[in-house]
């Protein structure tokens, strides 16, 4: 990562090479050959991350998305296949859907990311090597601080895994928008786990992904992680995994302007921070009707 210092506009930034690009970085990026050599790279990650903290003895804290999700199917056979034991795992989920009242949707609810983790996650896993339900942490409206005490009890988390948002978000901290307040960069990068109603876009592209273009089925609000805990990861890996929607987003973490219109940018100059995408989606955007 070099990392020139002057700042570019997107237009700019959006046409630029690959080579170009990498110079521009603010945040190590790599390349795949294709969405799913991404989402192979994605589940053998978490696996490595675990096998190696239990050859250490030591536990694994990981923060983990619900988007994308078929890297888990992946890691679960990986895990069974390999032995790899959770019984010394801690799991933080970013987020939840809420429905219109703030209330957490029920986990027999099809967009429950709850009832995802541990219908097609913890419970595909052999027994004798499944996560410990006490293990197992997810954000509540009504319990709003405790993601961040458990996290603070475990001693702090050593991977952040995630997704990146149409519009940049990292879990469903959202471009803030508001005719009447805005929020800062450090007031976001200080965030904690809030309630927050989604933007339109985040519905939208929800919608096209889950519901067949239905925005009505999306539920309008969730429970997110703040930034300040994500940052506080010891490692942050993000996957731009969506292919033509995640170009332009792409750009932005890596080299765009930090800013709370893209929470994404945030993360640069974390530490130890890397986003990962497939070739086609990290080429050079050519605007047009296609």
């Amino acid at each position: 990562m070099d990392g020139e210092s002057a700042m570019i506009p997107n237009d700019v930034l959006m046409k630029l090479d690959i080579d170009a690009l990498r110079r521009h970085a603010r945040i190590r990026f790599q390349l795949l050959p294709d969405i799913p050599s991404l989402l192979t790279h994605f589940a053998r990650s978490i696996a490595d991350e675990i096998r190696t903290r239990n050859e250490h003895r030591e536990p694994a804290r990981l923060i983990l998305p619900v988007g994308p999700v078929a890297q888990y199917r992946m890691l679960v056979e990986i895990c069974n296949r390999e032995r790899i034991s959770w019984r010394d795992v801690y799991t933080f989920n970013m987020d939840e859907f809420l429905d219109w009242q703030g209330r957490a949707v029920p986990m027999t609810h099809p967009l429950s990311f709850e009832g995802f983790m541990r219908r097609n996650v913890f419970a595909e896993l052999d027994e004798s090597i499944r996560i410990p339900e006490d293990h197992c942490f997810f954000p509540h409206p009504f319990h709003i601080d405790e993601l961040s005490e458990k996290i603070r009890d475990v001693g702090g988390i050593d991977c952040c895994y995630g997704g990146v948002g149409y519009h940049g978000h990292v879990a469903f901290n959202e471009p803030p928008i508001s005719r009447w307040r805005r929020v800062s960069v450090e007031e976001l990068r200080n965030s904690l786990t809030r309630v927050i109603v989604l933007g339109d876009d985040s519905i939208v592209v929800q919608s096209i992904h889950s519901s067949g273009g239905s925005s009505a089925a999306i539920p309008p609000m969730a429970v997110t992680i703040g930034m300040r805990d994500i940052l506080a990861s010891r490692r942050i890996r993000l996957y731009c995994a969506a292919g033509e929607r995640h170009r332009a987003v792409f750009r932005i973490a890596v080299a765009g302007e930090v800013s709370t219109d893209y929470p994404v940018t945030l993360v640069q100059g974390h530490p130890d921070a890397e986003v990962l995408t497939d070739v086609v989606t990290a080429q050079p955007i050519d605007v047009g009707l296609r």
